[in-house]
């Protein structure tokens, strides 16, 4: 429990801060210090609803159609919460908050029609508490202005927090692009010495070594005795450079540990945290599917997760190699698969390995590959 409160940021705070408001607003209404104009059980099953819908419309971030409707729901018991109320006091505080998690909910102009129709509504109320022509004004504009307000800084915040992501994801797709052209920069390199070596090296033992067949058959015993060692020399010369270009073109490029910690390097606010066991060996396509799912990861947990730890590890498994990953997030019941990880599993499956994701905590992913 201090382990999630310490997770709570300044935008989750003063949401759970807006929640404690918006229960207290109903409160004298519930004690009777002022009565509406229909049932008081009624009303405050209305107020209820309205709380659970406000509260949901928020939350239904990943399932826009749901959540639009159950925020156009929120909108109109707001309005039978306050309307019913004449002399309510601070219950127009409510259209406010429906009018500022709209923002959230439906475009902009979208959302200046709600502050229209709400200030209508405290307007119909306030006029039914027996306001004067002057401070149904003030209050009416009041109000308007307090929603109006709150719109356009909800909508610049959020502006503001989709810039961020977008530069966040900007710099892991930066930063992957850098580790996979020097990977590709470093293949180039090694096959090009690779070429030379056998070019160059291999052809002139090759000569050396068919000369040294051909003095072998001339007369001579103590000579052919010297040639023949140096012939078992020059074929060993051969080998062992051979070897070393076979080493040269199969050799692991790049460091896989060093790779995926600079994907994941200064991302703006998530912390990453990156471990591979000493005892992994993966060859290039490996290599790169592993780093692809690193970017992968990092992004969809920006976009996604409302997380501020992600954790990534890869071990040997038996005969595969493992990368799981593991955030802090919000996560999903019943994650659906987009573009990324549909593209993710499709890169995994063709190296013969697979992916699995589960969104029950936070959100976890496992990709696999066969072990080299």
């Amino acid at each position: 429990m201090v382990d999630d409160m310490r997770r709570l940021g300044p935008e989750e705070w003063s949401g759970l801060a807006m929640l404690v408001v918006c229960a207290g607003i109903g409160i004298p209404v519930v004690l009777g210090a002022a009565d509406p104009d229909i049932p008081a059980a009624l009303w405050v099953a209305v107020y209820t609803a309205w709380f659970v819908a406000i509260v949901a419309a928020a939350a239904l971030e990943e399932r826009r159609g749901t959540q639009r409707a159950v925020y156009a729901v929120s909108v109109v018991l707001s309005w039978v919460v306050v309307v019913t109320v004449p002399g309510g006091g601070l219950l127009p505080v409510l259209l406010v908050v429906v009018a500022a998690v709209g923002t959230e909910v439906v475009r902009l102009p979208a959302s200046l029609v709600v502050v229209a129709l709400n200030t209508v509504v405290i307007g119909i109320t306030l006029a039914r508490g027996g306001n004067d022509a002057t401070g149904l004004l003030v209050g009416v504009g009041f109000y308007a202005l307090i929603q109006v307000a709150s719109v356009f800084s909800v909508a610049a915040i959020r502006r503001e927090q989709q810039l961020r992501r977008d530069l966040a994801e900007a710099h892991v797709e930066q930063q992957t692009a850098s580790v996979l052209l020097a990977d590709a920069a470093r293949t180039a390199e090694r096959l090009r010495i690779s070429r030379e070596l056998h070019d160059l090296i291999g052809h002139q033992l090759t000569v050396l070594t068919l000369e040294l067949e051909a003095a072998r058959h001339r007369p001579g015993e103590a000579a052919r005795e010297h040639v023949e060692r140096a012939g078992r020399v020059a074929r060993e010369l051969l080998g062992d450079v051979r070897a070393t270009v076979g080493e040269l073109r199969t050799a692991p490029a790049t460091d896989l540990r060093e790779a995926l910690r600079s994907v994941g390097r200064d991302v703006p606010g998530l912390d990453v945290a990156v471990e591979v066991d000493d005892a992994v060996q993966v060859d290039e396509e490996q290599t790169a599917a592993l780093v692809r799912a690193m970017q992968e990861i990092v992004t969809n947990t920006l976009r996604h997760a409302g997380a501020r730890e992600l954790w990534v590890e890869v071990a040997r498994d038996g005969e595969a190699v493992t990368l799981t990953a593991v955030d802090d997030g919000r996560g999903a019941a019943t994650p659906i698969a987009g573009n990324g990880l549909r593209g993710l599993a499709e890169r995994f499956a063709a190296l013969g390995g697979a992916v699995d994701y589960d969104g029950r905590d936070g959100f976890r992913v496992l990709a696999r590959v066969p072990a080299r």
